[in-house]
């Protein structure tokens, strides 16, 4: 790493580790080959990684340091929210641009910043510098909540499908600034058997296909019950595509779609919990057809959106 900068590795490791408050959980943390985790009373650890690129996950500007660094925990732990997980620890390996001592603590201070508020642990990781643009690998690791964990495979036929928040337009600043769903999910399985559980990533329709697929299950989704963000109303103005395709397709909302029982869907609408946001959107069907039924009353093939990963 250049003069402006830390001056060398070493120097940014020291500074991450004194950034570092004390936590039982990590025994053994920064400054050795490896760290040594306490999961206390759990023999199971969940554990995900995420990868994010300067130029497909945010672009400076709009992006700031700062909320680069946020969201690449960020959607960490919405996977772990998916998962119904409590989160633990995170390992961060990052190769930095080198633009300057401010920029990378900019950067590392949004890291920070949601770390604290969602109580993980900085365990460790990697650091590097180059002349290229910004990438960061961060492995977060989780404990199983009070019911275990929620998987993608347990829709039943008959489950009422419910979803957390609004859908489309994350481009618009959502993308940058959503918060990880780890107290929803939390709260929703200390009051009902969540059945299956995702989070939305890649767009409404392409997640909960992913679920449906795992579980051997079909679905017939509301569009007119799709909760709908404003800025998605906005962008269908400006390029021409309906607010509803953008719900549909978009992606990086960041929200869970989740499956629960009929009585158990019912109780969540007879006694909402509090600061929560969800929304009945659909039913799963035991014949493998995923369906659309559209403001006036017609049901179509859900159509083929969101966010595809070329390799």
């Amino acid at each position: 790493m250049n003069n402006a900068a830390h001056r060398d590795e070493f120097t940014l490791i020291d500074w991450i580790k004194r950034q570092q408050p004390d936590d039982p959980r990590v025994r053994l943390g920064i400054g050795d080959d490896a760290a040594l985790i306490d999961f206390v009373d759990s023999y199971n650890a969940v554990v995900t990684t995420d990868m994010l690129m300067e130029g497909t996950d945010f672009t400076f500007p709009p992006a700031s340091p700062f909320l680069a660094g946020r969201k690449s925990l960020a959607v960490n732990l919405s996977d772990l929210a998916a998962m119904g997980a409590v989160p633990h620890s995170a390992f961060v390996s990052v190769s930095l641009p080198r633009r300057g001592k401010t920029w990378t603590e900019e950067f590392f201070g949004g890291l920070f910043d949601l770390a604290k508020e969602f109580d993980i642990a900085i365990a460790g990781g990697d650091t590097n510098s180059w002349d290229g643009p910004l990438v960061v690998s961060i492995t977060a690791l989780g404990t199983p909540g009070p019911r275990g964990v929620i998987t993608r495979s347990g829709a039943q036929p008959g489950d009422w499908i419910f979803a957390t928040g609004e859908f489309g337009g994350s481009i618009a600043g959502h993308h940058l600034t959503f918060i990880p769903r780890i107290r929803e999910a939390l709260s929703l399985t200390h009051h009902v058997d969540v059945h299956a559980m995702i989070d939305v990533s890649d767009g409404l329709a392409s997640d909960l296909r992913h679920l449906l697929e795992a579980s051997g299950v079909g679905a017939i989704v509301d569009a007119t019950h799709i909760p709908i963000s404003s800025a998605a109303w906005e962008l269908s103005v400006i390029d021409g595509k309906t607010a509803l395709e953008h719900a549909l397709g978009d992606g990086e909302d960041f929200e869970l779609v989740f499956c629960v029982s009929p009585s158990d869907g019912q109780r969540l609408l007879d006694n909402p919990i509090e600061e929560i946001r969800y929304t009945p959107i659909g039913v799963i069907t035991d014949e493998a057809h995923y369906l659309l039924n559209n403001e006036r009353g017609e049901t179509s093939p859900m159509p083929q959106l969101g966010w595809v990963h070329r390799v």
